[in-house]
């Protein structure tokens, strides 16, 4: 496993195969269950092991493929030319290449170690616009809340850099759009929120063209198309020239005047809030590094985008209803935010989503928005709770644990003959790019061979599925080549600092004829890698398939997996047994069953659908950890050291600290909480208790510091309420028939991991 930790920090990819198989065409695919794929990061963070190195220049392309010039070209020093391991075309180098490369003085590009470059060039290099924050503010909030959501704003706005450009909207049944660049009084121009406004409507009604006629054809697009610098700068200038302004505003903001009846939900019309922002960037701000941030706390009920009535006594839908077909408001929704991410894609803009309810606010339907733009999104139970509060503080900030916000990008690859794309399962939106490497089959954003990402970050991180053309055995004898598949990552972006860039990542992975070879696939198979695949898979085809079976699907898939990579007699359910490099996996796939990705009960589809998309955008230490949860123990007698994640962990003198990802659990035994409940901690002579306290919380404040979104953190105790997050998580292997080693039982309906394992062995000998 360390080995494919390394080929991550150098070019932020895992792969599940990494020497990749390669069917007959008279022969079942061994990567049927799971595809050759690759879970890449784009803007991984350099580091002191693996420096990024940054060319001053413009890459080198292959004339055919178009392809950039990297370690595995053949390089023909006397002719002065390189061969492109993609098409095999043969390319001359320029002469600022060729009066100077020899074997001896290669460029930067060529070095052994540059699978992954980035470059950066004067063409690239012309003054980008600032960045763009519109602020969408729900004020259907409880005072208190409205209190907290100011609080943090306030917070953010003192973070901003002053070159960045800010803009306000706030909606409840109504939309204002406010001009802050009206600096006498608080002056803002409403619009009906039962109603959906195009672009047009909304230049009109904010009087765009009242000192400068409005051009008689042609789009409308910032300041070089139709629209004046000094009308833009009515409600989008930057934070240090509306400061005051804007402070006012937020500081007058109340919730809602209209009254509510107590049997009604607030008139709360989020689509089109959420329209006329993408319309107002999209007017002023084209194509430009801009994000729209929303904080909303509760249900759309009003115009376009509404999930549910007014109506209290009409329950807002549920997994159920969505799969009955009984959600009436469901489907017309998705479609809206459907068209609203086209519009955002197609501008270049980003969507984040900040919510903050007790109730659900309508991510299910607005997943689709926020995925394609590449935005972020925080589910909170209050704008007060650490969640919200922490995570949008960590977007803004600076320094060593910064996001790395960057935008305007674009993703294309290029892969060798005999590999096509499948699509892309991840935050990014297809630009329909036809061509060699499209696949027939889609997945996700398929049917392309590039696509758009509005906004990513250092963590975002994309699965793409490829296609392995099956081959006649006579080919492998005939190949003059060897036996490699190259594949090309290329990503055009804008980096937070402003500059342009081009990252270029080429990789070289071996391939074998499968049912032959299976020592070899065994020893490049990378089996966390391959559960993150499966789980982003399982999750994709659960949204796109109404009668999939989730359960089912990954048990096929992993008996078909063991019984050929296995060792085992025939009938001898003892004797089987799995390599070293797929001994977890089977517990991988136990933990993924149970896993809030695969098991909706007691999850809202608000809940799914964020557990999901931040599924999707994690690389896989992040992701494996929302499989299979980790477990630490804190004991007086030893260091901390993980432990099984099985509930005869618990003990009474012991503390665990449950990592789930989204939550972090820290547990004391019984004994523990009855020593810190009389105060012991508080003794001199009891500092090994103290230090004993202390060291799960130094341990969850280094994993919180690290994380987006931030994790919730629950402190509970043996036999406490709040101990189901915990229990919830374990392996239960007492089920409540008797007590184990802590004292305590687990009532649960479902199968321990060691009944998972031998039935997994029962089916695959017999």
């Amino acid at each position: 496993m360390a080995e494919f930790v390394e080929l991550e920090a150098q070019d932020g990819v895992r792969m599940p195969w990494n020497i990749i198989p390669v069917a007959t065409n008279k022969e079942q695919s061994i990567d049927s269950e799971i595809p050759v794929s690759a879970i890449y990061t784009p803007l991984r963070s350099s580091t002191d092991h693996s420096p990024l190195l940054l060319l001053p220049y413009a890459p080198l392309r292959c004339r055919t493929c178009r392809s950039v010039l990297n370690p595995y070209s053949v390089v023909d020093f006397s002719a002065s030319t390189w061969g492109c391991p993609f098409c095999f075309n043969r390319n001359s180098f320029p002469s600022n290449y060729s009066s100077s490369i020899s074997d001896t003085n290669l460029p930067p590009e060529l070095f052994p170690h540059s699978t992954t470059v980035e470059y950066l060039s004067d063409s690239f290099s012309s003054p980008p616009p600032p960045p763009v924050f519109l602020f969408v503010v729900d004020t259907c909030l409880f005072t208190d809340e409205l209190d907290f959501l100011k609080s943090s704003l306030f917070q953010a706005l003192d973070l901003i850099s002053d070159t960045s450009v800010v803009g306000l909207i706030t909606f409840d049944s109504l939309v204002r759009v406010y001009e802050l660049g009206f600096p006498h009084c608080t002056k803002s121009y409403f619009f009906h929120g039962n109603k959906d406004c195009d672009k047009d409507q909304l230049l009109d009604q904010l009087c765009f063209f009242v000192k400068n006629p409005k051009p008689s054809s042609g789009v409308i697009a910032g300041v070089r198309d139709g629209l004046s610098a000094e009308d833009i700068a009515r409600f989008l200038l930057p934070a240090s020239d509306c400061q005051f302004t804007l402070h006012s505003v937020l500081e007058e903001l109340g919730n809602n005047p209209w009254p509510v009846a107590p049997d009604h939900r607030p008139a709360r019309c989020t689509g089109v809030a959420l329209r006329i922002a993408a319309g107002l960037l999209g007017a002023c701000f084209p194509g430009s590094a801009a994000r729209i941030m929303a904080f909303i706390g509760g249900p759309s009920t009003l115009g376009p985008g509404a999930i549910v009535s007014r109506e209290l006594s009409e329950p807002i839908r549920s997994h159920k209803d969505i799969d009955k077909d009984s959600a009436p408001y469901y489907h017309e929704a998705v479609e809206f935010y459907e068209k609203l991410a086209k519009q955002l894609v197609h501008q270049g803009h980003v969507l984040d989503v900040f919510a903050s309810s007790v109730d659900q606010v309508g991510i299910a339907e607005m997943k689709v928005a926020v995925e394609q733009t590449g935005g972020v999104v925080v589910l909170a139970e209050s704008f007060g709770h650490s969640v919200f509060r922490d995570s949008l503080k960590r977007v803004f900030q600076s320094g060593e644990n910064d996001l790395g916000l960057s935008s305007c990008g674009i993703f294309e690859i290029n892969c060798s003959k005999g590999v096509k794309v499948q699509g892309i399962i991840g935050p990014c939106a297809s630009l329909d790019k036809k061509g060699p490497l499209c696949s027939d089959t889609g997945i996700g954003q398929g049917h392309t061979s590039a696509w758009k990402m509005c906004g990513l970050d250092k963590s975002t991180s994309i699965c793409l599925v490829f296609e392995i053309a099956k081959r006649e055995k006579a080919d492998v004898v005939l190949q003059s080549q060897i036996n490699q598949f190259y594949f090309q990552f290329l990503t055009y972006y804008q980096h937070s600092n402003g500059q342009t860039r081009l990252r270029v990542t080429t990789l070289s992975r071996r391939w074998v004829m499968g049912t032959q070879n299976l020592q070899e696939l065994t020893n490049g198979f990378d089996q966390e890698a391959a559960a993150v695949v499966m789980a982003r898979l399982i999750s994709f085809k659960m949204e796109t398939q109404p009668e999939f079976n989730p359960q089912r699907w990954a048990d096929k898939a992993l008996i078909n997996l063991c019984s050929r990579f296995g060792d085992y007699q025939k009938g001898n359910a003892s004797s089987f047994s799995l390599p070293s490099q797929l001994s977890n996996f089977p517990q991988f796939v136990f933990h993924l069953r149970r896993s809030q990705f695969v098991q909706v009960f007691n999850n809202s589809p608000d809940e799914t659908a964020y557990f999901r998309m931040i599924l999707n955008r994690e690389n896989v230490s992040n992701s494996i950890v929302m499989i299979q949860p980790s477990l630490v123990s804190f004991t007086f007698h030893s260091q901390p050291e993980p432990s099984p994640l099985d509930v005869a962990s618990i003990a009474a003198d012991r503390i665990l600290l449950l990592d789930a990802y989204f939550t972090l659990v820290i547990f004391h035994g019984a004994t523990i909480a009855q020593w810190r409940k009389a105060g012991y901690h508080h003794q001199p002579e009891h500092q090994a208790l103290v230090h004993l306290l202390q060291s799960p919380r130094d341990y969850s404040d280094i994993i919180i510091r690290e994380r987006f979104p931030i994790p919730r953190l629950v402190i509970c105790d043996q036999y406490g309420s709040q101990a189901r997050f915990l229990l919830a998580k374990l392996n239960p292997s007492s089920d409540g028939n008797g007590p184990f080693s802590g004292g305590s039982n687990v009532f649960t309906d479902d199968v321990s991991l060691s009944v998972f394992l031998d039935h997994l062995r029962r089916l695959i000998v017999h």
